[in-house]
């Protein structure tokens, strides 16, 4: 996910092989982006694939939602050189549970591995975050990343009414915009330098779409509301301090198509200056896969069963750590436990609306030769 600050590098995503196996719709929002990614390849200029290949899958996670995908990419390079050498570079923050990417990766794991398909693959690992420069100067060829970047460098300030910038309001709103404008252009600028001449990015970022739609807001229950709605009833409750409530302020923000495209479009941005040029945008809907499955057979204990542990899977070590540190570890879990517990019941009890829906914008970039 690429946060790397002092103040976010306490973010991680499910550890032990988890996060895959709970984030099915990941891996459907990267599957739907894989022919952009094969789109990208074979547009590549001929000079680009001199001393081999390389593609970096920025913001990994454990990999396992991305291995069809870069299976397809090294299917789509050697219909391009035939056994050419292919590096894939996968890379996220220090913190990252790599032991679980290294299982997904050489098979070791519940997923299938692209390792037995051909030689001269080359899977590498990196700890280095997006908002720094992860690979040599012009030895880049494809850059991926997908649900990643909507992550911030760091938390400008607290929500005071609100656990996500979605409900904020004034300074605090425009503290997050400006932030993440500013996040924006430097993983750019960064990508800029690795690219080689004619490389190109493909990145799928959440963001908010013409509609208004964002991540868990297409039209049920509003997904953040209910994390604020919770949080804010332990308040009230007083199992929880409005300090403890504040501190759990997601570190993201949700770009719109113009906030994506600006660095990209005006001549006068450095990114711009800097040869990256916008191929493509589009946004698009994925379903939650859980809700779908819910349209289907109807139980609401296997719909909470199944979509808890993927909203889980990227928040839990946010709340847990905007605890007060006085608590003792175990009153720190059993409220994180009762906190999911109270929205399991809710979605147990009244499931229509429930759902994580991915809104994500669908981006090509080009770096000119």
């Amino acid at each position: 996910m690429g946060v790397s600050t002092a103040q976010s590098e306490g973010i991680t995503m499910s550890g032990g092989g988890l996060y895959s196996l709970a984030t099915v719709g990941a891996k459907h929002v990267i599957d739907a982006a894989t022919p952009l990614v094969v789109e990208a390849i074979n547009a590549l200029p001929e000079s680009s694939f001199n001393n081999g290949f390389t593609l970096s899958d920025m913001g990994c996670a454990d990999a396992g939602t991305s291995l069809s995908m870069i299976a397809s990419a090294i299917e789509a390079v050697n219909q391009r050189v035939p056994e050419s050498p292919v590096s894939i570079v996968y890379t996220d923050q220090p913190r990252n549970d790599f032991n679980a990417l290294i299982t997904n990766v050489y098979g070791l794991g519940p997923f299938e591995t692209y390792l037995d398909d051909r030689a001269n693959i080359f899977p590498l690992v990196s700890g280095t975050s997006f908002y720094r420069q992860i690979m040599p100067a012009e030895s880049l060829n494809i850059g991926f990343s997908a649900t990643a970047m909507h992550w911030l460098s760091q938390k400008v300030c607290n929500i005071s009414n609100h656990v996500q910038a979605v409900g904020a309001k004034g300074d605090e709103l425009q503290a997050f915009r400006q932030q993440a404008h500013k996040d924006w252009r430097q993983i750019l600028m960064h990508r800029a330098h690795e690219l080689k001449p004619g490389g190109k990015l493909v990145l799928i970022n959440f963001g908010t779409d013409e509609k208004g739609q964002y991540l868990g807001n297409t039209g049920g229950i509003n997904m953040f509301d209910t994390f604020n709605e919770i949080w804010q009833s332990f308040v009230d409750e007083k199992r929880v301090s409005q300090k403890e409530y504040e501190n759990m302020t997601l570190p993201q923000y949700y770009n719109s198509v113009e906030e994506f495209s600006a660095p990209l479009t005006n001549p006068d941005e450095p990114v711009y200056q800097a040869g990256l040029r916008l191929d493509h945008i589009d946004t698009r809907v994925v379903k939650c896969p859980f809700a779908k499955d819910f349209e289907s057979h109807g139980d609401s204990i296997q719909f909470a069963k199944k979509y808890i542990p993927t909203i889980r899977s990227w928040n839990e070590s946010i709340f847990l750590n905007g605890l007060c540190s006085d608590r003792p570890l175990a009153e720190r879990r059993e409220l994180i436990e009762d906190y999911y517990g109270t929205y399991r019941s809710m979605v147990e009890n009244n499931p229509e609306g429930h759902g994580m829906d991915y809104v994500h914008a669908y981006t090509v970039i080009s770096k000119v030769e």
